[in-house]
């Protein structure tokens, strides 16, 4: 990958975070011919499945069309929210106050589960409880977000202070942004080492789990199922569909209701202790209000920047995202200017119409996806509960269940929509940064 000014001339188009991890275990290369439990889809949700149905005394396969793991499982930015965009008012508005307490709570468990879980089961995945920045593009949405926190705290006890744009230095090596809020039990990890203890644990509670075995289909047949693989068929008992952003066709009705978007990343070259230390004092993640928004941190070691977002309307080539996602970095952190790019890179995640993971059983199939852009916890969370649903335990039960999966009249699960609105929402970000900077509020 040369040619780019921004770029090194070796500059790799694989994740980041495959650099740091051990080579995967030996896997099967053919498929089981009848299993109890049959996964699609090897990433976070699948992998956190298979340990619990396998644990759970259920013969339990694994298949994927890639290598395990091959999706944005390896490929996002390692950072833990509380992974529940709607607010507590447009849920209780839908929902009612009770259900949209529930399920706002599910967040937080998540993030709870994950720490659990990694230090349970002894995962050296770098976890971390650093805390989160999130800076406001404009005066306005810092006013927005600081009232928020304090709803937050009195309404939900979720932990979260502002910090005004005077303050921002402590928090933020940057005058770019108008001051933020720091969520400080927000989380981050190796997302690679960290599917790489997941994939180890499967394997050691009997999992089988083979790659590049990609289903073409899925038959009902009295009260098993019939998958169709490229290797031949399967007979299971239970089906579990954990495909997020790379669902297809195989299974129509689910890929009506996830819309797969590109998520964009970089790494920088290694950059001086002092400048790391500048640019981030207190090494939290970071993010923004901006509607196409920006995700950013620290490598785990501390010397990288890892630059996260979307950078044009379509999705296009990292070649092409490196370098502008570069520019947007700098426009952040101008003492980024005469570093280069390392790694340039992109997975693709999973929305849904109303920004809500979803998770349940259609016709007979088990499935949670949808984790929209912040699936890193609640991804091994659902994954979790769908293996103690087949297994049929009551802990399988989630606030998630029974809520209405919308999709839109003609939506096949190709979003033609979504160039337009990310142009837009592209343009009100830039045209609010470019208002906010001619009124004088910005340095």
């Amino acid at each position: 990958m040369t040619g780019q000014p921004s770029l090194t001339a070796d500059c790799k188009d694989s994740s980041y975070w495959l650099d740091d991890v051990q080579l995967p275990p030996t896997l099967p290369g053919e498929p089981l011919k009848s299993v109890d439990v049959a996964i699609i889809g090897s990433g976070y949700t699948g992998m956190h499945a298979a340990i619990e149905t396998a644990r759970g005394g259920r013969s339990t396969m694994v298949l994927d069309a890639q290598d395990p793991g091959w999706g944005c499982s390896t490929r996002n930015g390692g950072q833990i929210s509380t992974s529940i965009k709607p607010s507590f008012e447009k849920l209780a508005a839908k929902y009612g106050a009770e259900r949209a307490r529930t399920i706002r709570k599910e967040g937080e468990t998540a993030l709870d589960w994950i720490e659990e879980f990694v230090t349970g089961e002894e995962l050296d995945c770098d976890f971390r409880r650093n805390g989160r920045y999130h800076a406001a593009h404009t005066p306005e949405h810092y006013n927005e977000i600081a009232r928020n926190a304090e709803a937050l705290r009195k309404l939900e006890g979720i932990e979260a202070h502002p910090v005004p744009r005077a303050e921002q230095r402590s928090e933020l090596g940057s005058d770019a942004y108008f001051g933020g809020v720091v969520f400080p039990r927000h989380a981050s990890l190796n997302p690679a080492k960290y599917h790489r203890g997941l994939l180890s644990l499967a394997i050691k509670a009997g999992a089988h789990v083979v790659g590049h075995c990609a289903v073409t289909a899925i038959k009902r047949e009295s009260r098993d199922f019939v998958l169709a693989t490229a290797k031949g068929e399967v007979r299971a008992h239970d089906v579990i569909v954990a495909t997020n952003g790379y669902t297809t066709g195989l299974t129509p009705w689910l890929q009506r209701r996830v819309i797969p978007i590109g998520s964009y990343v970089i790494a920088t070259e290694p950059l001086p202790r002092d400048l790391m230390a500048e640019l981030f004092p207190t090494g939290r993640i970071a993010s923004d209000t901006c509607k196409v928004v920006y995700y950013y941190r620290t490598s785990p070691d501390g010397t990288r920047v890892l630059f996260g977002g979307r950078v044009s309307a379509t999705e296009t080539d990292t070649t092409i995202s490196g370098p502008k996602l570069f520019t947007d970095m700098c426009r952040i952190f101008p003492q980024l200017e005469p570093y280069k790019v390392t790694h340039s890179w992109m997975g693709r995640v999973a929305y849904t119409f109303d920004e809500l993971a979803h998770t349940g059983v259609h016709d007979g199939v088990h499935y949670a996806m949808g984790y929209c852009g912040s699936g890193v916890s609640m991804a091994g969370y659902l994954g979790k509960r769908l293996g103690q649903k087949v297994l049929g335990l009551a802990e399988g039960k989630t606030a998630f269940d029974g809520l209405n999966n919308p999709t839109r009249p003609f939506y096949k699960g190709n979003p033609w929509f979504l160039p337009a609105a990310v142009a837009w929402y592209r343009r009100s970000d830039r045209k609010q940064r470019e208002r906010a900077a001619a009124s004088g509020q910005a340095r």
